[in-house]
């Protein structure tokens, strides 16, 4: 018995050692090394310092910003959740109809034709994570008027900038193309400071 707690003890030691110690310090230099931009959060910096991150969606108010996706977690990476949408959700339905209303009201000003059938999907519902960084091509032309008159540039520019910034699809094959609002919206600034 004794013979088989020592080899237990000794197991333990062990594996705690390569697995809990130098396994991780292993994946995590490599990921250094080879993938340091992701291994890092991949964030995006302005100025010298850090205003975010590719990978997490950011809140904007400004009429002179493109918006984000609406999320139910405020934008905090650390406390991510999202609301389903089912026969009994009638708390969500709600939500989706009070975005919707609330992006007409703010984009309707902009583009006058604009109806409440035309409003991507996008604009209304949370993401799976509340933070996802992206919103479609087609929410991005439509703000694209409201950023064009505020920021007194021409709509074709704005356009330009949205195909400039827009992602593929993963390995060309898997989800949609989409447009990074952080990104987007720090070309904005670089375009209005010129």
């Amino acid at each position: 018995m004794k013979k088989d707690l020592t080899a237990t003890a000794v197991g333990l030691v062990v594996l705690t050692l390569v697995l809990g110690l130098l396994y991780p310090l292993a994946v995590t230099g490599v990921s250094q090394v080879a993938f340091n931009d992701a291994a890092n959060g991949s964030q995006i910096e302005r100025d010298g310092r850090v205003v975010g991150s590719r990978l997490l969606g950011q809140g904007f108010t400004s009429a002179r910003y493109f918006h984000s996706r609406p999320s139910q977690s405020e934008y905090n990476p650390s406390a991510t959740f999202f609301s389903n949408a089912g026969p009994n959700g009638q708390d969500t339905a709600d939500a989706i109809g009070d975005n919707a209303d609330a992006y007409l009201k703010r984009e309707g000003r902009y583009d006058s034709g604009l109806t409440r059938g035309e409003i991507p999907p996008d604009a209304v519902q949370t993401s799976a994570s509340g933070v996802d960084p992206h919103i479609t091509v087609d929410n991005a032309r439509i703000q694209a008027h409201r950023i064009a008159a505020v920021r007194e540039l021409p709509l074709e520019r704005i356009q330009q900038l949205i195909d400039d910034h827009t992602d593929g699809r993963g390995l060309g094959l898997f989800g949609q193309p989409g447009v990074n609002v952080l990104q987007l919206n720090i070309a904005l600034d670089e375009e209005s400071s010129r």
